[in-house]
C-alpha cells in the first residue's frame, strides 16, 4: 500500500508508540472485530451443545455423534472455488465480491443460531437441532473462509502479524464469551435466551464487514486467469458449448489454484504441506488430554474453570500480540522458529505439574505458559500460511491449508486418549513434546531450502 496509514487513535497518541502503531491502523484494527465474529459461533455446535443435550436427557451416545456437525470446518475447501470465484447476488454489486459474500454469510449465520435457539432438543426430537447445529457450522467455517481471504488480500507483509493477532484476540475473547457465558446466561434464564444473546452479538460482525473496504481486483490476475481457462478450452477440442463453460469455470475456479500452488513450489510442495501437518502436532496432542489430566489431579471443574479461562485468554492475547511484534520485526519465519520451540517447551510444563500434583499456583503457570507459547506460535503460522498464497487464488488456497491444518489436528491427535492410558502422565506429555521435533525438523529444511515464504524455492535434486 501506497497511502499513509489511517489509525484508529489520535496522532499525538500514535506517536508516542513507534513499536505497537501499527496495531492500531484501521484496517489492522477491523480484525479484532472480525476475529470476535469468526469465535463466537465457533463452540455453539458442539461444545456448548453437549451441555444441552446433556441437560435434556440425551445419552452420551447421541451426544457423541453431534462431533460430525463438525466436519464442515476440515472440508471447508470444497466449497471455497464457489466463494472466491462466483459473485453473490445483488450483494456483490453493492459491496463487492468478498465483503458481499460475508454479509450474505453473516446473516445466515444469524439465521441458523437462531434455529438452533427455537430448537428443543432431547431423547426422540434431536432432529431439528442437528440440522441447525450442520449450518451453524456450515456458515460458520465459510465465514472463515471470507475473513481469511480478506486479511490476506487487505493487509500488506508488514502488517500481517499484527493482523493475525488483532484476529486472534477477538477471536479469543468471542470464545471466552460463548463457552463460559452462555453456561451462566442458561443457566439463569434458559438456553434459548442464550444462543439468541449470541445471535445478537453476530451484529459486531455484521458492522465490522460494513466498515471493511473492499480488496482491489488485480487486472493482471484476472486477465491471467480469463487466458488459463481460454488455453484450457482449446486443448479440449469439440466439447459443447454449454460443457466447455462448465468445464472452463471449473478449471479456473477449482483446478487453478490448487495446481499454481504445486506448480509454483514443485515437489518443494510436499513439504510445505507436511510443515502445516505437523507443525502444531505436539501442541495438540497435549491440549487432547489436558482435561482429563486435570480431573485425574484431583482439580475440580471450579477450580479449572476459574484457573484456565481467565489465566488463558490472559496469556493467550499476550503472546498473540508478542507473535504479532515478532513476525513485523523478525519476519516470519525466526518467528516461526521462536513460536515452534516455545510450544515444545511448553509441553513439558505439564510433567511439572504431573510431578507437583493437586497445585493450583502451579496449574496457574503451567496454563499461562502453554497458552502465551500457542498464541505466539499460532500467529507466526497464520502469518506464515497466509505468505503462501498467491493472491489470485486467497481464499481457495488458504481454505485448503487450514483445513489440512484441521484434518491433522482431528486425525493425529485421535489415539492420544489410548496412548494417555497405556503410560504414566510425565511419560505422555514428553512423548508430545517429542511429537512436536518432526515439525521443527521440516521447519529447518524449509527455512535451509526456502529462505523466506515469498522466494521461490531453489530446485530439489
Amino acid at each position: 500500500m501506497t497511502e499513509p496509514a489511517a489509525y484508529v487513535l489520535p496522532r499525538p497518541w500514535i506517536d508516542r508508540m513507534p513499536g505497537s502503531a501499527v496495531f492500531f491502523e484501521h484496517r489492522v484494527f477491523l480484525f479484532f472485530f472480525l476475529g470476535f465474529a469468526s469465535g463466537l459461533p465457533f463452540v455453539l455446535p458442539f461444545g456448548t451443545l453437549t451441555y444441552w443435550l446433556t441437560a435434556t436427557g440425551t445419552d452420551k451416545g447421541e451426544v457423541g455423534l453431534f462431533t460430525l456437525v463438525t466436519l464442515p470446518f476440515a472440508f471447508k475447501f470444497v466449497w471455497a472455488p464457489i466463494i472466491d470465484r462466483l459473485p453473490f447476488p445483488a450483494l456483490t454489486r453493492m459491496l463487492g465480491r468478498r465483503r458481499g459474500w460475508l454479509l450474505a454469510i453473516q446473516i445466515c449465520l444469524i439465521g441458523a443460531i437462531l434455529l438452533m435457539a427455537s430448537s428443543n432438543p432431547g431423547p426422540g426430537h434431536l432432529t431439528l437441532t442437528a440440522v441447525a447445529a450442520v449450518l451453524v457450522a456450515f456458515f460458520s467455517a465459510s465465514q472463515d473462509i471470507v475473513i481469511d481471504g480478506l486479511r490476506i488480500e487487505l493487509l500488506d507483509e508488514r502488517q500481517q502479524g499484527a493482523g493475525v493477532a488483532a484476529y486472534t484476540t477477538g477471536y479469543r475473547i468471542a470464545m471466552l464469551i460463548t463457552a463460559s457465558g452462555i453456561l451462566i446466561i442458561a443457566g439463569l434464564v434458559g438456553w434459548s435466551v442464550a444462543y439468541g444473546a449470541v445471535a445478537v452479538l453476530m451484529l459486531v460482525g455484521v458492522g465490522a464487514t460494513l466498515a471493511t473496504p473492499e480488496p482491489a481486483i488485480n487486472a493482471e490476475d484476472v486477465a491471467r486467469e480469463e487466458q488459463n481457462a481460454e488455453d484450457f478450452l482449446e486443448r479440449q477440442g469439440g466439447l459443447p458449448p454449454a460443457l466447455a463453460g462448465l468445464a472452463a469455470w471449473f478449471y479456473s475456479a477449482v483446478a487453478s489454484p490448487f495446481l499454481e500452488f504445486f506448480r509454483r513450489f514443485g515437489v518443494f510442495s510436499i513439504v510445505i504441506l507436511a510443515l502445516v501437518l505437523f507443525y502444531k502436532l505436539g501442541d495438540t496432542l497435549a491440549s487432547m488430554m489436558t482435561g482429563p489430566f486435570y480431573l485425574e489431579l484431583g482439580f475440580s471443574l471450579e477450580q479449572v474453570g476459574l484457573i484456565s479461562k481467565p489465566v488463558g485468554l490472559v496469556a493467550t492475547i499476550v503472546g498473540a500480540v508478542l507473535g504479532g511484534v515478532m513476525v513485523n520485526r523478525l519476519g516470519v519465519m525466526k518467528s516461526l522458529w521462536i513460536g515452534g520451540i516455545a510450544q515444545l517447551i511448553s509441553n513439558f510444563t505439564y510433567v511439572l505439574l504431573a510431578w507437583s500434583g493437586n497445585d493450583p499456583w502451579v496449574l496457574g503457570g503451567v496454563i499461562a505458559v502453554e497458552n502465551f507459547a500457542s498464541g505466539m506460535g499460532v500467529t507466526a503460522f497464520i502469518a506464515y500460511m497466509s505468505g503462501l498464497c498467491n493472491v489470485a487464488y486467497t481464499v481457495t488456497q488458504y481454505a485448503l491449508l487450514t483445513s489440512l491444518m484441521n484434518v491433522g489436528r482431528t486425525l493425529l491427535s485421535a489415539p492420544s486418549g489410548f496412548l494417555a492410558e497405556e503410560v504414566s502422565w510425565p511419560v505422555f506429555f514428553s512423548i508430545t513434546a517429542v511429537a512436536a521435533v518432526p515439525g521443527l525438523l521440516l521447519l529447518w529444511w524449509v527455512t535451509r531450502r526456502f529462505g523466506t515464504v515469498t522466494k521461490p524455492p531453489p530446485a530439489l535434486n
